[in-house]
């Protein structure tokens, strides 16, 4: 993939509090016939951040925006744990380093049929960016 427009923040839309990793995803996008898991990386309830796709190959989680976009889930439906929102953080400041321009946004950002992840994304990485200026 050559150029990153977006870092595209999900929620996997599982029951909060039940732990779920990368390859549970990865069976169940199997299941339904896709070429398996369409995230990028994945951030379980304990922060741990497990990789999906390789990001040279095109993900499958924000149509028509795959082709220029990585995309991260996050465990949970609407409430996310703190190791959670610190590993996002972390993770997103890390991806920021090697695709300065892209921007941060949430699934519903890109598709106004979607709430996922259920929070503002641009208003939180908004915060973050403010923390690290100031």
């Amino acid at each position: 993939m050559e150029q990153i427009d977006y870092l595209v923040v999900h929620c996997s839309d599982t029951p909060n509090g039940r732990e779920t990793h990368a390859q549970d995803i990865h069976r169940w996008h199997l299941e339904q016939g896709w070429d398996g898991i369409g995230y990028h990386a994945v951030i379980t309830l304990k922060g741990e951040v497990q990789w999906g796709r390789p990001r040279y190959w095109q993900g499958a989680h924000a149509d028509p925006f795959n082709a220029k976009s990585l995309g991260i889930c996050l465990i949970g439906r609407d409430e996310f744990t703190n190791a959670q929102m610190r590993a996002l953080e972390g993770l997103l400041l890390s991806l920021k380093l090697d695709y300065p321009k892209a921007n941060v946004v949430g699934h519903r950002d890109l598709n106004s049929h979607k709430t996922c992840p259920n929070f503002d994304v641009k208003t939180w990485w908004s915060g973050v960016e403010q923390k690290g200026i100031d």
